[in-house]
């Protein structure tokens, strides 16, 4: 899957010929609203469609799993997750333009998408009716499934450990730390997509601030190792005895960590983008080619600046995921663990939140909520998701890291499977509507 993953970023980036460069400014402009057009069907804006994606990806990935990747692949591994930010970018890019382009708005003006409506319908148009149903419905299987994993049982996993640590009288009490958590999550998913758009829209550039402005302060007080820190990244990264597989062993372990933290290929973050308020499809897959910058090409990589910085990249011991973090940055201030306490609960919490639109909108495909079919209650739907995607929160508090992680990462992953199977043969469909916009915004025609 990371290989298939890998060969999806290097292709598309190729195909829509760099497009993750060539409208990179742009996108700044979209996010702002300087090209919206009123009336224009939706039900969040640019900007909190992109937030709720951005919560979904800015999560403990960018904790745990860069600890993870360089306690496995070395500093080499952070050169690779660079490189898996900068080719997911045009996989976002992809994969976003269909989900607005084949979003269903239902009868109450909800919107659903996401890569189990695009490949169904859009295969569909090209007389792949039955591959596209089969990929359907093996996508929105995964990403319910993705929903119990990495988005929830890791998160409240990882975010468990570090209130344990912090506040030793929680040892022993994951089950009860989840219940807690499971309540607080539950108040904010039942008012939707619109109730999940303002929390992100206000939690995440918050933790952003909190966590980065903590990493910054750190990667400026070693401002003068910077060159020595980047030499040593890039050289480890091509080292073939820097760890067990060689080059390809970094790669992998690095592209791994990469594409589960930003999620590019795997399709999640089209479901969030199809219910932006736009009329034109192209807009909304340049805004989504922010979010692996942000994610992974900046965030992920100032977390492994600060474990490098400080050393931890030699060995941690017996610690594991958040904590090697929460320990590295300890080392320069006592008191962040402290800190980090309430950004891995930030990031954790928005994660989650914004997963579980995501798996609804899996469950209900499945269910009775494609287009034409609506012969389930989409209440009862919801509400029998939601049960068990509490329930999984629980139990990933309860569990232990090593079981989690493998589970996370072989339901996320594994969407993108169909996903990009899709998006290959829908290639010249994104690549012809991406040309036509472009022509149109250098022309003025579309403004």
């Amino acid at each position: 899957m990371v290989l298939w993953l890998l060969f999806g970023g290097v292709w598309f980036t190729f195909r829509m010929r760099f497009i993750n460069i060539r409208a990179f400014g742009h996108a700044f402009a979209l996010i702002r609203g300087k090209y919206d057009k009123p009336g224009s069907k939706g039900e969040v804006s640019h900007f909190q469609a992109l937030t709720t994606a951005l919560s979904a990806t800015v999560g403990l990935g960018n904790i745990t799993g860069v600890a993870i990747a360089i306690a496995v692949g070395g500093p080499g591994a952070t050169f690779w997750m660079i490189m898996a930010g900068f080719f997911g970018m045009s996989l976002k890019f992809t994969e976003c333009t269909l989900g607005l382009k084949y979003r269903y708005i239902d009868s109450t003006g909800r919107v659903w998408g996401g890569p189990m409506y695009y490949l169904s319908a859009a295969l569909a148009a090209r007389n792949l009716k039955g591959l596209g149903k089969v990929l359907a419905l093996f996508s929105a299987v995964m990403m319910v499934l993705a929903s119990f994993g990495g988005s929830n049982m890791l998160q409240s996993n990882q975010s468990y450990v570090q209130f344990a640590t912090i506040f030793p009288a929680l040892q022993g009490h994951g089950f009860w730390f989840g219940v807690a958590l499971s309540l607080l999550i539950g108040l904010v998913v039942i008012g939707g997509i619109k109730s999940i758009a303002r929390v992100t829209s206000r939690l995440v550039p918050f933790m952003a601030f909190l966590y980065v402005g903590a990493a910054l302060v750190i990667i400026f007080m070693n401002i003068d190792r910077v060159g020595e820190v980047f030499r040593l990244i890039v050289s480890e990264a091509f080292n073939p005895t820097s760890v067990k597989g060689g080059i390809i062993g970094v790669i992998i372990t690095g592209f791994r960590r990469g594409a589960f933290s930003n999620e590019a290929g795997v399709g999640s973050a089209a479901v969030a983008h199809a219910a932006a308020r736009t009329d034109e499809p192209v807009k909304e897959g340049i805004v989504a080619m922010i979010e692996p910058f942000i994610d992974t090409v900046v965030i992920c990589t100032m977390t492994a600046l600060v474990i490098i910085f400080t050393g931890f990249h030699q060995g941690a011991g017996s610690l594991e995921g958040t904590e090697i973090t929460s320990a590295a940055f300890a080392s320069v201030f006592p008191w962040f663990p402290y800190l980090l306490v309430a950004a891995i609960l930030c990031f954790a919490f928005s994660t989650m939140i914004s997963w579980s639109y995501y798996g609804l909108n899996g469950f209900r495909f499945l269910f009775g909520g494609r287009e034409g079919r609506e012969s389930v209650n989409p209440r009862i739907i919801s509400w029998v998701y939601y049960f068990f995607f509490l329930s999984f929160t629980i139990l990933g508090a309860s569990s232990s890291l090593g079981n989690v992680i493998a589970f996370s990462d072989m339901m996320v992953l594994t969407l993108a499977f169909p996903n990009i199977t899709g998006l290959l043969i829908l290639a010249p469909e994104i690549y012809g509507d991406m040309k036509r916009y472009m022509n149109n915004y250098r022309t003025g025609a579309d403004a």
